[in-house]
């Protein structure tokens, strides 16, 4: 099989799509199925497994043993740490086989981090530089830039687009970045949308 061009697959990976960006890395036993879009310098780690029907932006980190089903969208920047799981379907049975257009979508927004062991029951949105704590189990769409956690996973605090929880103000102690409170979370400079003055 010939990867596509500018694409680096570990002699023990597999990658099946010709839809996988230039700068790209899969690793060992991790699987890119046919079918599966990849964008721009993803890191796809061992282990990992990215079915046809998942999309994943430019710049995404796929940690080891992750699993990303068919109908997740992962967009620009996101990282999925080890053994993050996403799930497709409410209803799963082994005797009945659900058609793609009954799956549910689930959605990840830019620059969102997904820590280690979190499980992702489908149909929701995780909103942009959102921060999942390690073995959380999201039953809930998250707000941009809420950091959650627990089983099921609730919402704790705030963070900065750099990953350090915000103050009471909703100011980065890091960088100084300050947010204000918009449709669906928070919202600062750096999250203003494309050709916006504001």
């Amino acid at each position: 099989m010939t990867e596509p061009a500018g694409v680096q697959v570990h002699p023990q990976g597999l990658c099946e799509s010709d839809e996988v960006g230039e700068g790209t890395r899969i690793w060992a036993f991790a699987h890119v199925l046919a079918g599966a879009r990849v964008g721009r310098d993803c890191n796809i780690c061992d282990c990992a497994f990215v079915e046809d029907g998942a999309a994943l932006g430019d710049r995404v980190t796929v940690k080891n043993g992750t699993l990303v089903f068919s109908g997740v969208t992962c967009e620009d920047e996101v990282f999925l740490g080890p053994n993050v799981l996403f799930t497709n379907d409410l209803r799963p049975r082994a005797a009945i086989r659900r058609p793609a257009a009954e799956l549910l979508p689930t959605m990840v927004r830019q620059g969102a981090t997904l820590g280690a062991g979190a499980v992702v029951v489908c149909g929701l949105e995780i909103g942009r530089h959102a921060f999942v704590a390690a073995g959380s189990v999201v039953t809930a769409s998250v707000p941009a830039h809420a950091f959650v956690a627990g089983n099921p996973a609730r919402q704790k605090g705030w963070v900065c687009s750099c990953g350090a929880r915000l103050d009471a103000e909703f100011r980065c102690p890091e960088d100084g970045m300050r947010y204000e409170r918009a449709a669906g979370g928070l919202r600062g400079a750096s999250d203003a949308p494309r050709g916006s003055t504001g």
